[in-house]
């Protein structure tokens, strides 16, 4: 079991989920259901599968978690950076 809170990545996304809801707190009342909460829960998803994979058995799991992380970045967040 590997300790998600010293791999640079994870510090790299929280930093994007904590940028993004500082961010999207700014954006107009009406974006609130769309825009704005796709976008958050895009960034937190990336966040926790790389702290999930951490927690899986094998290089192979750990792997996979990643690949979905970096699909649910692709997802939406890319809009804004």
């Amino acid at each position: 079991m590997r300790d998600f809170r010293r791999l640079a990545v994870w510090e790299k996304s929280r930093e994007l989920v904590l940028a993004l809801y500082r961010t999207t707190k700014l954006f107009p009342r009406e974006e609130m259901c769309g825009l704005v909460s796709q976008n958050r829960r895009c960034s937190a998803s990336v966040a926790a599968n790389i702290a999930e994979g951490c927690g899986r058995k094998g290089n192979g799991e750990f792997h996979r978690f990643l690949q979905i992380a970096a699909g649910s970045g692709a997802n939406g967040t890319t809009i804004f950076f």
